[in-house]
């Protein structure tokens, strides 16, 4: 992770340093190396919370390749290949670098919101189509 990486995310979880790194190398134990990749898209404010006037929401993050993956909180999923195999396969991991990166910017306050329409969030949960 670049120094610019740890700035922004010093600067979005507003942590003293030493309480950044300690909290960082507690993360990487639990989580694995997705943690610092999942880091990195919370800094680079690549989580995207959808949310639709009946009360659905769904969240976005664009991956490190520039692909978006819709991620679902409530049912603890993403669809990447990451999660299907590290995950769902093999029961490796907890989650993937995208769903932690939701996570954390819940935790944080640092997920960006757009306002769909219930017939537009309708689509995305049919997988027809990304927003």
């Amino acid at each position: 992770m670049s120094n610019t990486c740890l700035c922004g995310c010093l600067h979005l979880l507003t942590l003293p340093l030493s309480l950044f790194f300690f909290l960082s190398f507690r993360l990487k134990f639990v989580f694995g190396p997705c943690a610092l990749q999942a880091l990195d898209l919370v800094d680079q404010h690549s989580v995207t919370c959808l949310s639709s006037p009946s009360g659905r929401k769904a969240f976005q993050v664009v991956g490190g390749s520039g692909r978006l993956y819709t991620c679902f909180v409530s049912c603890h999923y993403c669809p990447c290949p990451a999660f299907a195999y590290t995950v769902l396969r093999r029961n490796e991991g907890l989650l993937c670098k995208h769903l932690l990166a939701v996570y954390l910017c819940q935790a944080t306050g640092g997920t960006r919101q757009e306002s769909v329409s219930d017939q537009q969030m309708s689509t995305l949960l049919g997988g027809t189509a990304a927003m």
